[in-house]
């Protein structure tokens, strides 16, 4: 997932986010074998299994192209879980937060570049979705010090068309399942570019506070130090006045 939780990144002894979900069995946040982190692990380890799936016997076998369907769909469904479970528990570890989204990425990559090396799928629809993923991550790290960009609504439906997407491409489909795949794609496509631009002019708020909010800390004790230098100006003439009566 693509949304940072916003709990600690490690920490032993935290509490988890809903109380009592864990208990005594309450897994040690700042490991690195938690449950979330498994998951994306063992998404990485789909891709290049994914990839072997769907390009054997030439790519065009329908039962090895079903096999990497399913792959493809195992790897989307631990996209949701990971992430709600580190959120839910607090699971939140520094390799996470860099696995996570490069996990999500290797698989969506993965799938558009083989579907278009086949030839099911455009290259200029592999290359927008490609790069809205890239831009966005590193827009991200552009506004880091002035705050996280949080997931939308439109983010997660793009999400949701994009795998639905990919994943009936994936599929031998022929007839009319064929051409719904073609509007499904389309629909992830118009996604994909609005809620770039929307995540964009997030990105160029958030910064222009960021620096704003900046300015005015550092202005803030130079302003007290003039107003202190003023106060003990004026105290000093009044000395001075008293002294010449």
């Amino acid at each position: 997932m693509t949304g940072v939780p916003a709990s600690a990144a490690g920490g032993s002894g935290a509490t988890p986010v809903r109380g009592g979900k864990l208990g005594a069995a309450a897994v040690d946040q700042a490991s690195l074998w938690n449950i979330a982190n498994l998951l994306t692990m063992a998404r990485l380890v789909l891709v290049p299994g994914f990839v072997v799936l769907l390009l054997h016997n030439g790519g065009y076998d329908p039962a090895w192209r079903s096999f990497a369907w399913a792959a493809f769909a195992v790897a989307m469904i631990t996209d949701l879980f990971d992430g709600h479970l580190a959120r839910t528990y607090n699971l939140v570890t520094d390799f996470g937060k860099i696995a996570d989204p490069i996990a999500d990425k290797a698989i969506m990559g993965a799938a558009l570049i083989c579907l278009s090396y086949l030839g099911d799928l455009p290259w200029w629809v592999t290359g927008v979705i490609l790069f809205r993923e890239l831009g966005i991550t590193l827009m991200r790290f552009w506004v880091i010090r002035h705050g996280v960009i949080p997931a939308s609504r439109g983010g997660k439906m793009k999400t949701l068309a994009q795998g639905t997407a990919v994943g009936m491409y994936v599929l031998a489909l022929t007839g009319p399942l064929a051409t719904l795949r073609f509007w499904v794609m389309a629909v992830a496509v118009v996604l994909t570019v609005v809620t770039g631009l929307d995540y964009v002019r997030q990105a160029v708020v958030l910064r222009r506070q960021g620096l704003a909010a900046e300015r005015a800390a550092s202005e803030a004790p130079q302003a007290a130090s003039e107003k202190t230098g003023t106060v003990a100006e004026a105290a000093g003439a009044r000395g001075s006045a008293e002294a010449e009566r």
